[in-house]
């Protein structure tokens, strides 16, 4: 990954944190972005300034997130590949079945979680088009996306639609080289998943739902995610891989 240009969106923590860390380990230039800006700041200090973007993002804008991927290219004059971390869970997303699922719930959920990481792909496969040598994408979906959690009809809405959309993208970018795929995360240990323990569970600890019997880490989402971004997986492309502890087998 020595001297690749990678976006992440969703970079000021959890997976996508971990995933700048490998990838600034690893040789890569970044540009981060995140809706929390004093997070970001706090999450790159030990990053090389001259090797590191940052942005302020709510990916729910089209017009916000075209002007990121843009700034990208203008300071790294290229963009290799992006992994769309940014997503929501916790109290945007309460355990509550769906007939009381309200509307502003629903809306950032899938604002987020869907349309925001679309708006992300739509401006990076733009760039790669116009570069015109490829590219690969991960977006981070969730185990989620492949069955249904009840009392989360949200959030695994918006999961299966990052999904279908990661399939179909990928079919109609590959003959131009550019792959797209995405991951299945389960429990990982994150910022995401502490805020839904304290709205949902009263702040205790979600016993293990995986055969493993342990919650995963980022880490261990964001080395398939690193993987997936590099040379090792080139003839990976419309697939996605489940990290979630032998949960959904």
């Amino acid at each position: 990954m020595e001297g690749k240009v990678i976006a992440i969106s969703g970079g000021a923590s959890g997976i996508g944190l971990a995933t700048a860390k490998i990838l600034a380990s690893r040789g890569a230039k970044l540009s981060l972005a995140d809706w929390n800006e004093e997070a970001l700041k706090d999450a790159v200090k030990g990053f090389k300034s001259s090797e590191i973007l940052t942005t302020k993002l709510d990916v729910r804008s089209s017009q916000d997130v075209d002007q990121w991927i843009a700034k990208t290219v203008e300071h790294f004059s290229r963009l290799d590949g992006a992994a769309n971390c940014a997503g929501v869970f916790g109290k945007h997303a309460k355990n509550e079945p769906l007939a009381h699922v309200s509307n502003e719930q629903w809306d950032t959920a899938i604002g987020i979680n869907l349309t925001g990481l679309m708006y992300c792909v739509r401006a990076e496969l733009q760039q790669f088009e116009k570069k015109g040598t490829g590219g690969s994408i991960v977006n981070v979906a969730s185990v989620a996306g492949l069955l249904g959690l009840p009392g989360s009809a949200a959030y695994t809405a918006s999961k299966h639609g990052v999904v279908g959309m990661t399939r179909a993208a990928a079919k109609e970018y590959g003959p131009k080289g550019i792959r797209i795929n995405a991951v299945a995360p389960g429990a990982i240990y994150t910022p995401l998943m502490l805020q839904s323990q304290e709205i949902n569970n009263a702040g205790k600890e979600y016993p293990p739902f995986a055969s493993l019997g342990r919650h995963g880490l980022p880490d261990e989402v964001a080395n398939m995610i690193v993987f997936l971004l590099g040379p090792e997986s080139s003839y990976a492309s419309g697939a996605v891989f489940t990290i979630d502890g032998a949960w959904n087998c």
